[in-house]
């Protein structure tokens, strides 16, 4: 009897690139997303709270963005669910691609004209919720789109436009000075016409009609709870991902309030001194993430660069804390941008590699973006306390620490993803 001889492992054919002309396309609407939603985030929410509330500005600041941080918790995995299932002739992505920042749009106006802090919280609602359902259905591109072969390349260039969204609202906002309703209405119009001409461009097809179950509301609870047994390299990725970006936030969030109380700078001029450290910042991150997302692609290997980011990121953070003057200040926002370009330059590909079900990929990156949207929003409600306890800007030391010992943790944890290198 003729022993049957093993079949040879089957090749998978690589797939074609993706057309320059649709990265450059998600390039610019990750821009304007970010643009939108992290200009009120690092510079104009802090200066308007800051004018409607001077006596009380920490506390105020973490009342509004902590419904963000509940908006983007449930706002993610819904919307970009919603997105998996859309069977619209205009496709599954476009239409909450566009309408979400349409939405994010008139929120900013309400918090731009509000004069209180209750009517700047139901603006930033709004915001939250359209924003994140454009950054939901976004993220899903990668997946969607990019081969393999290269998503270290483009989401080194999707990570290094948040940074450069930062850059660029900062210098919006030194730009605006003074007039509230232009530093919110003109990064948010840029972001509308950055996401309608990737609408334009993007090859979108409808959901198949009766693929997946209905959405009912067991399903939407369900989202949250990512099984450590079922899918431990997903589970993993999400912790990582969120206490990295918990120590990230806590400088974007905080660094103009630390210019205020350490480095006498006022809500009338303190957007010169971001726009200066986050140029300084982008240096680093442009480094970082153009050395980072190559490199990655080259070895095919993602988890040695997650840790040594977080390592750099931490030694950072620790030099913050102790930063006795501005120019102590630039240095650690260089190596900041070192470590956080680093990062970003294989987030989103180490993410790509680990997800679930190709099918809902937009519930999925969801869910991952929950990871970085929430910090945002989350460190303003823990920083508000260390921040109170009396008094003074020595707290800050106590904040910019926590960021760092957080920051390692979550690099030190990708090691717990074994699906990928």
């Amino acid at each position: 009897m003729t022993a049957v001889q093993p079949r040879p492992p089957a090749t998978t054919p690589t797939a074609p690139d993706a057309p320059t002309r649709l990265i450059v396309a998600m390039a610019l609407a990750q821009l304007g997303a970010y643009l939108t939603i992290l200009t009120p985030v690092v510079v104009t929410m802090s200066i308007r709270v800051a004018q409607i509330a001077p006596d009380d500005k920490a506390a105020a600041l973490g009342t509004v963005l902590s419904v963000g941080a509940v908006l983007a918790l449930l706002g993610n995995p819904f919307f970009g669910a919603m997105s998996d299932r859309t069977t619209s002739r205009f496709g599954r992505r476009r239409p909450w691609l566009l309408g979400g920042m349409v939405a994010g749009f008139a929120g900013l106006l309400v918090v731009a004209l509000g004069a209180s802090v209750p009517v700047l919280t139901a603006g930033w609602a709004l915001a939250q919720l359209g924003v994140n359902a454009t950054l939901s259905t976004l993220t899903a591109l990668l997946p969607d789109q990019i081969p393999a072969q290269q998503r270290g390349k483009v989401s080194g260039i999707l990570g290094l436009m948040t940074s450069v969204a930062i850059l660029l609202g900062s210098a919006l906002a030194a730009a605006l000075a003074g007039n509230a309703l232009l530093m919110f209405a003109v990064p948010a119009a840029i972001g509308v016409a950055t996401v309608a001409m990737l609408v334009f461009v993007l090859k979108d097809r409808p959901a198949e009609k009766g693929h997946f179950s209905p959405y009912r509301f067991k399903e939407f609870l369900s989202t949250f709870y990512v099984s450590p047994r079922r899918h431990p390299d997903f589970f993993w990725n999400i912790i990582s991902r969120f206490l990295i970006w918990m120590g990230l936030a806590s400088v974007t969030t905080y660094q103009a309030y630390l210019l205020i109380d350490r480095f006498e700078y006022t809500t009338d001029n303190v957007a010169n001194g971001i726009l200066l450290s986050t140029l300084v910042s982008t240096a680093g991150l442009v480094i970082g993430s153009s050395v980072g997302g190559p490199l990655s692609d080259r070895t095919g290997r993602r988890k040695p660069f997650v840790l040594g980011a977080g390592i750099v990121v931490a030694v950072a953070l620790t030099v913050i804390a102790f930063a006795g003057s501005f120019p102590v200040f630039l240095v650690a926002s260089l190596i900041f941008g070192l470590g956080q370009g680093a990062y970003l330059a294989v987030d989103l590909a180490l993410a790509t590699d680990v997800l679930p079900n190709p099918d809902d990929a937009a519930k999925d990156m969801g869910v991952l973006n929950i990871a970085n949207a929430l910090p945002q929003s989350l460190v303003p409600i823990v920083a508000a306390p260390i921040l109170a306890i009396g008094g003074g800007d020595s707290n800050y030391n106590a904040l910019f620490l926590a960021g760092a010992v957080v920051a390692v943790t979550g690099s030190l944890l990708v090691r717990m993803v074994r699906g990928a290198r």
